[in-house]
């Protein structure tokens, strides 16, 4: 990656990062409770590793073989990495130890699949379970109604761990219905937090992407995904 674009990179990455701690200081938050996560979809692995030695915490997949390509490249350099996208039960032995987290978990066919892969890989798969806010029909997520009990099966697997949940809200015009669907959300993360269940703990609130991440730390947010705002815009003809 040239230095040119490197230095550009560096300087959009520390812009956010001054979004994210204003943000944080006006919902009387302690900034470095907010992690940032690349979301690094089309990006070539140069790209990634040289990122990784930027101001980010984590990175974010949504293609399971992006994610098999950079990992197994070593092109996120030792930091954590989640999987953020629709995961297909036939792809999850390529996930389970690779991504750190699986943020898109949102049905029991799922969970059992990846409780087995991660038994046959004598691991525990830590996972967050993905809530489909808006209730829209072209977004994966279990409905916000069923995420209760969801969470209590989740519980009884003994090769999984739950420690968050994740949510794209709907894109909206307004910051007020924005707002409106991470308020929610943080509901939602709240209920969950109250079950005490074995196996489950909400530690990681993940919503908010390049559009309206400052409302999403306003609201609660512990992780940020943010992919536009630090590489720029996607060439999907490369994938």
């Amino acid at each position: 990656m040239e230095q040119t674009a490197c230095t550009a990179m560096q300087a959009r990455i520390a812009a956010i990062r001054a979004r994210m701690e204003d943000a944080a200081r006006r919902a009387g938050r302690n900034p470095q409770e907010i992690r940032l996560c690349a979301a690094c979809k089309t990006q070539e692995t140069e790209t990634v590793r040289a990122s990784a030695h930027m101001a980010i915490d984590l990175f974010g997949e949504n293609h399971v073989q992006e994610l098999v390509e950079k990992y197994d490249a070593g092109a996120y350099e030792g930091k954590e990495v989640h999987f953020i996208g629709h995961l297909q039960t036939n792809k999850v032995k390529k996930v389970v130890g690779r991504a750190d987290v699986i943020e898109s978990v949102d049905s029991q066919r799922l969970l059992d699949v990846i409780e087995r892969e991660a038994e046959k890989q004598n691991r525990t798969q830590t996972v967050f379970l993905e809530v489909n806010i808006g209730g829209e029909a072209s977004k994966s997520g279990v409905a916000p109604d069923e995420l209760l009990p969801l969470l209590t099966y989740a519980s009884s697997l003994p090769h999984i761990r739950v420690t968050g949940l994740m949510a794209i809200p709907p894109v909206l015009t307004s910051e007020e219905q924005n707002r409106g669907f991470l308020r929610q959300m943080a509901g939602w993360f709240r209920k969950a937090g109250e079950l005490s269940l074995p196996g489950v703990s909400m530690q990681e609130l993940s919503m908010g992407m390049s559009s309206d991440f400052e409302n999403a730390i306003l609201e609660g947010a512990t992780l940020v995904r943010i992919g536009t705002a630090i590489y720029g815009a996607r060439d999907y003809s490369k994938k």
